[in-house]
């Protein structure tokens, strides 16, 4: 990747923060591109001078895509969103495609989702599927990504269970046997290189996954223990927990009906993974606990052991 310049739509995101010290460790030129390009200004010490570059775009405006890609060896599409599913998982991805295709890039890296699918019961799941087929369209060799869950220092999904955790007394766990596989944001950021670097990856497929499978009750009850917490799980039954999602006067869980739906089907990858890609994936017991700790009643001076 030396000096080939590696455009990320969506750069200054939470995987995207990851693939760019990945790229610039491997001593790639990194474009940031996204509508508030200051806010990834914190990128700018992590590679040597000019090596990154910022601009704004939106994918909503297909000649703002088409400057920030203008003169890529490669891009990367990390835009994601819990609303306007149409604009920006189909419409905007396929907007990206497009004018990597026109840039002449050499590659394409489309960061889906686990559980994109046609049949998918949420919008969400069913709209990732369909931006996948776009990209494809415009740009038969792009590498397409469907991750799980990602876990990291940053992340809002492990942090804000615990968050959770460690404020309430009582914590209710919805969908509590639905099966998730998170993945280490590290692993991700590795293998999104490996995959820009490898021929035999274009045009293929990747569910990014970790190495365990939890329910959510088992992936409530590892965070308690590994802040040292230990409040009472109350398992809601499906129609409080829909009234829950659908209604909104829950905090912290699922706040919308399309989420709510998403959890009604397990979210496992099936087809090939980091190992296909040369990464050794993560387990969450290795790394979280080093973050976690923020979490403990007294942080890093709790005794081992030690309970809430």
């Amino acid at each position: 990747m030396k000096d080939r310049l590696v455009t990320l739509i969506g750069g200054g995101g939470f995987a995207g923060r990851y693939i760019a010290q990945e790229l610039l460790r491997a001593g790639a030129r990194v474009r940031i591109a996204q509508r508030r390009p200051g806010r990834a200004f914190f990128l700018k010490p992590l590679g040597g001078l000019g090596q990154t570059q910022f601009i704004a775009a939106d994918i909503t405006r297909p000649d703002t895509i088409a400057r920030a890609v203008a003169g890529s060896d490669a891009v990367v599409n990390l835009v994601g969103a819990w609303s306007d599913f149409e604009a920006i998982h189909v419409r905007g991805a396929e907007t990206i495609a497009k004018a990597a295709a026109a840039a002449g890039a050499e590659a394409l890296l489309h960061i889906s989702a686990l559980g994109a699918d046609a049949g998918a019961p949420s919008d969400y799941g069913r709209s990732k599927a369909a931006g996948e087929a776009a990209v494809r369209a415009a740009f038969p060799d792009a590498v397409i990504f469907r991750p799980a869950a990602m876990f990291g220092r940053e992340d809002a999904f492990v942090n804000r269970f615990a968050g959770l955790i460690a404020a309430a007394p009582v914590v209710p766990v919805l969908k509590p046997d639905a099966k998730l596989q998170p993945v280490y944001v590290a692993d991700v950021a590795e293998a999104a290189v490996r995959a820009l670097t490898d021929a035999t990856a274009r045009g293929k497929t990747f569910d990014i996954a970790g190495p365990d499978i939890f329910t959510m009750a088992q992936l409530f009850r590892w965070i308690a223990g590994a802040i040292g917490r230990n409040p009472g799980f109350v398992e809601l039954p499906d129609a409080l927990g829909a009234l829950i999602a659908f209604f909104d006067f829950l905090p912290g869980a699922p706040i919308t009906g399309d989420q709510w739906k998403m959890l009604g089907a397990d979210t496992l990858a099936h087809g090939p993974g980091l190992a296909a890609l040369g990464v050794h994936p993560t387990p969450l017991a290795v790394v979280a606990p080093q973050w976690l700790v923020r979490f403990r009643k007294h942080g890093r001076f709790a005794r081992l052991g030690e309970s809430a």
